[in-house]
């Protein structure tokens, strides 16, 4: 898709490419890197290593439950990515998620909107896993998310963004982690 050329990649068309489209693309490598960075620095406390996960969408909150302590953070949901149907869906137009659990998205729809990027905002996009990991990175660097979580699912992989980690150890006590988005 035309949407997620890569800055660093050489193509004769991106002569051409508007400013919103160069920029998009600098967007993309700068969510990419993001990604990458917020993976590193929330593997310190157990990210990707929990034996459970759960998400409760009235309190807005993801819970990993570890057999020594668990870590919570209030959480948005991006959206949903189908493998099987080669589709994104976002969060604002997904009736299974209260309203309140994508504002992460909607602010990511308003942004794509308003910059000339009304593809993005489709509610459904045709999507395989490169363009979906696009979405994603994009939506993240938008957002400024501080808490990137890919979560494991049946037919479909959740997005969810979060913020400030508690970790409660099994005696009680509690610590947090956070992270700023520059």
């Amino acid at each position: 898709m035309g949407w997620f050329k890569r800055a660093d990649k050489p193509d004769s068309a991106a002569q051409g490419q508007s400013l919103d489209q160069a920029d998009l693309s600098e967007l993309l490598l700068q969510g990419e890197d993001m990604i990458e960075q917020l993976a590193r620095a929330h593997m310190s406390w157990g990210l990707g290593s929990a034996d459970r996960w759960g998400l409760d969408q009235m309190t807005g909150v993801i819970t990993w439950t570890f057999p020594d302590r668990t870590a919570t953070a209030p959480a948005q949901i991006l959206g949903s990515f189908s493998p099987s149907s080669g589709s994104w869906l976002w969060a604002w137009a997904n009736e299974s998620i209260v309203p309140e659990m994508s504002r992460d998205a909607l602010e990511f729809r308003d942004w794509a909107e308003a910059h000339g990027h009304g593809g993005l905002a489709r509610p459904e996009i045709e999507a395989d896993e490169a363009t979906a990991s696009a979405l994603v990175a994009l939506a993240v660097r938008v957002t400024a998310a501080t808490g990137y979580y890919r979560a494991p699912g049946g037919n479909s992989v959740l997005i969810i963004t979060f913020g400030p980690v508690t970790l409660t150890a099994a005696d009680g006590s509690t610590s947090s982690f956070e992270l700023t988005v520059d």
